[in-house]
């Protein structure tokens, strides 16, 4: 399983992430680049305890339903997120770039004591669960622009 832990993975984001370029289009979503990568940032920032979203209740929290969306399942096109992490207007496409590699590799640095104890749909998640979910959240929305 991928994980943002892992140094090949972590290095294999920051690659494609240097490949975005604000001028591609979604191939599915409304969000534009700058969005995502904006996006992205703020949901690193919530895995680090730094962005409080408000909890969900949802099934998602319990076994087995949780192991199968964290390992097994495609994370579906269009499910909606919390709102906290798409209300910010991001800035410019430099500082959202450099935003989200410094906010990848402080949790990278940090390891676990970087992490939440909790996730809003989720909850209580270990290191290795967020290094999955984290790699996961990002290759979907880099993938949503094809890369």
């Amino acid at each position: 399983m991928k994980s943002i832990f892992n140094p090949r993975d972590h290095l294999e984001l920051h690659e494609r992430v240097q490949r975005l370029t604000t001028s591609q289009q979604p191939h599915w979503g409304k969000m534009t680049p700058l969005q995502m990568v904006a996006h992205l940032s703020d949901s690193l920032r919530m895995a680090s305890g730094e962005l409080e979203a408000a909890p969900k209740k949802v099934p998602l929290r319990f076994s087995p339903l949780k192991q199968l969306v964290l390992y097994l399942l495609p994370i579906p096109k269009g499910v909606p997120s919390s709102p906290e992490l798409l209300g910010r207007k991001p800035g410019d496409w430099s500082t959202e770039i450099a935003a989200l590699r410094e906010e990848l590799n402080g949790i990278v640095e940090r390891g676990a004591e970087a992490l939440a104890p909790s996730h809003p749909a989720f909850g209580k998640l270990s290191a290795k669960q967020w290094g999955v979910l984290i790699y996961r959240h990002m290759d979907h929305h880099l993938r949503q622009f094809g890369v």
